[in-house]
């Protein structure tokens, strides 16, 4: 309010005192008094009770134009009304924008320099030069003030840019570390759910690859001692081949649980343990079998050995239950960058196609799930495993881990 009233209350102080003056000098103030009401007008009408126009800077530009006219008229008349400039230099600051408003500083100084040089004689030269140091005397340091003014709001602009960008970016941070949070959390509820999935793959595998084996050997040898009831030494043998699969596949359940080694591995190399389970193997189910080892042993990762010793077994059982085969080769190549098992046989074969087209009927069907868990096995390490079979040709399993990978990890 103090600002809004300053202008009008210092002009009609200015305004009294030019009266006072010239009422005592005996001069005309009639056109005194109507320049003053004019400017009063004009301040009022354009400023004042328009505040919206105060953003029009064409509109801004016309009021200053118009002030500083009527102001020079009245300083013209009376040097009185240069105590007026302090309203005149608020105006023009205020309202005028970049780069109007050194113009209008300018003139505003200049009319402010003519008050002040009212009484220098401007018909001469010494005259001209004095009015004109006095003019510069004001306009100069008021520009001056205006550029530095000008450069400071600049400065505070772009602090105030620079913060808003930063509070902006730091939202965006917030809301970009809150949906990370929650992701993780997603991520760490699949990985639970996964680690769960996995754990239960991993106990099936191993309960087929043991205890389904195991005990599909021990009926085996129940019924052949059965059927040797008038034969006692083969009663014996066929009762403590069963009994000793029982021991076996007690200890590799118990083994499993544990995620421990297969027994075979824990004190041989992978080509020893493969050995001494195929020679069981085919001890236990009068079935000839070749073993051979190829290629420089190079070093596995020990989950790697466990997986193609597993599937070794299970591809020999799967030969006991279905393939009828009177022959099997198993096959260990160590390759430059891999180790690959391959078990054949010249039994009945099937069709790998079923396996894709109906895994889930495989499962109870000429040990589909022991080819699913396989594979599931072999994948779990990195490898990759191959099915070859054709009713009446025998079938073919290879399977292969990397070398390097497991060298790197050892």
């Amino acid at each position: 309010m103090p600002a809004a009233v300053g202008p009008y209350a210092l002009l009609a102080f200015v305004a009294a005192v030019t009266v006072a003056d010239r009422r005592a000098a005996g001069a005309l103030l009639l056109v005194d008094l109507v320049l003053c009401a004019l400017l009063a007008a004009w301040m009022l009408g354009v400023h004042t009770l328009r505040p919206a126009w105060r953003e029009r800077a064409p509109v801004m530009a016309v009021f200053i134009a118009v002030l500083v006219l009527l102001w020079a008229a009245l300083v013209v008349r009376s040097p009185w009304f240069g105590f007026f400039t302090p309203a005149v230099y608020v105006h023009a600051f205020r309202v005028l924008p970049w780069p109007w408003q050194p113009v209008g500083v300018a003139a505003v100084g200049t009319v402010a320099g003519t008050a002040q040089a009212y009484g220098v004689d401007k018909s001469t030269a010494a005259g001209l030069v004095t009015y004109g140091a006095i003019v510069a005397a004001n306009v100069i340091p008021m520009c001056a003030f205006a550029w530095f003014a000008r450069r400071d709001d600049r400065r505070n602009e772009e602090r105030d840019r620079a913060l808003h960008e930063a509070r902006e970016a730091n939202r965006k941070l917030a809301a970009s570390l809150a949906e990370n949070a929650a992701l993780h959390e997603q991520l760490l509820a699949r990985a639970r759910d996964a680690g769960v999935q996995d754990e239960r793959q991993r106990m099936a595998r191993e309960i087929h690859d043991t205890l389904a084996q195991g005990f599909t050997g021990i009926i085996s040898q129940l019924r052949a001692a059965e059927h040797a009831g008038d034969d006692p030494p083969g009663w014996r043998r066929h009762v403590a081949a069963a009994t000793e699969l029982a021991r076996e596949s007690l200890s590799e359940a118990r083994r499993s649980v544990h995620a421990l080694r297969p027994e075979p591995l824990r004190s041989a190399r992978l080509s020893e343990a493969l050995a001494g389970v195929v020679e069981r193997w085919s001890a236990l189910h009068d079935i000839t079998v070749q073993v051979t080892t190829t290629g420089t042993a190079r070093p596995i990762r020990p989950e790697a050995e466990a997986a193609l010793l597993r599937i070794a077994q299970e591809a020999l059982a799967n030969v006991a239950k279905h393939a009828r085969a009177t022959r099997v080769g198993v096959t260990l190549s160590y390759l430059e960058h891999e180790a690959a098992l391959d078990v054949r046989d010249d039994g009945g074969g099937f069709d790998p196609a079923r396996l894709d087209a109906a895994a889930e009927s495989l499962r109870a069907d000429r040990g589909g799930f022991g080819l699913i868990a396989m594979r599931q096995r072999i994948e779990s390490v990195s490898g990759t495993l191959q099915v070859e079979s054709e009713p009446g040709a025998g079938t073919g399993i290879s399977a292969r881990v990397p070398s390097e990978r497991a060298e790197a990890c050892a």
